[in-house]
């Protein structure tokens, strides 16, 4: 085992340790949010490791991009486990039913299943950054065939439920509004990218297809 898994470990069985140790402060949201974060983690690992010995033909990653995807890693996982942990935003604190988290279980299980569907789907052409990889191709089957980015709908699904989990203004909303920002620059510089790689096939496609939810009407 790599000593970046072993790590990654170790910090992920700390922070259940400590929702565990502040799940009468916290409330069970909490677990439900740290196990959506294991879950979403597990499903992306084996493809990043086929990411990084899949050749890449064209890059157009940016500062503007590294800056906004360390934003979401922040929004998403920094801030809710600091916050989870210590309690350091506890004045953003807002109070909700005991039954409200139980709102957000659908919501993040439709998530994790998109979030994994599109991965499969997408297969090696799958990377972090705006980048073409070798023998890339247009996929429009599966999850694709009616959205053009399922898997940025399936994360904006699992920031929603990580706002129902956590009952706290900046630590629960943090992940919807970092991704949003990243999302809003992010995807016309893709789909720029797409076009001048695929051309009339992916005008086509995007005539029959949603950006996050389906066309269901050609």
């Amino acid at each position: 085992m790599r000593a970046g898994n072993i790590a990654g470990i170790i910090v992920a069985l700390a922070l259940l340790t400590a929702v565990i140790w502040r799940l009468p402060i916290n409330g069970w949201g909490s677990l439900l949010w740290f196990a959506s974060v294991t879950v979403m983690g597990i499903i992306r690992r084996p493809h990043e490791s086929t990411a990084q010995t899949t050749a890449t033909t064209e890059s157009r990653q940016s500062t503007v991009e590294n800056v906004l995807l360390a934003g979401v890693a922040i929004g998403s996982a920094a801030l809710p486990a600091l916050h989870l942990a210590t309690g350091l935003f506890s004045f953003a604190n807002y109070a909700t039913a005991n039954w409200w988290p139980l709102t957000g279980i659908p919501v993040a299980m439709l998530g994790l299943w998109l979030f994994w569907r599109s991965h499969v789907d997408l297969g090696k052409n799958w990377s972090v950054s705006l980048e073409l990889r070798e023998d890339h191709g247009l996929i429009t089957s599966g999850v694709y065939q009616r959205i053009r980015h399922p898997m940025y709908t399936s994360i904006f699904l699992l920031y929603l439920a990580q706002a129902i989990f956590i009952s706290n203004w900046i630590a629960g909303f943090s992940g919807l509004i970092t991704f949003g920002a990243m999302y809003l620059v992010r995807t016309p510089r893709e789909e720029a990218m797409m076009y001048d790689q695929f051309g009339a096939a992916y005008e086509d496609y995007c005539t029959r297809s949603g950006r996050l939810i389906p066309r269901l009407k050609v």
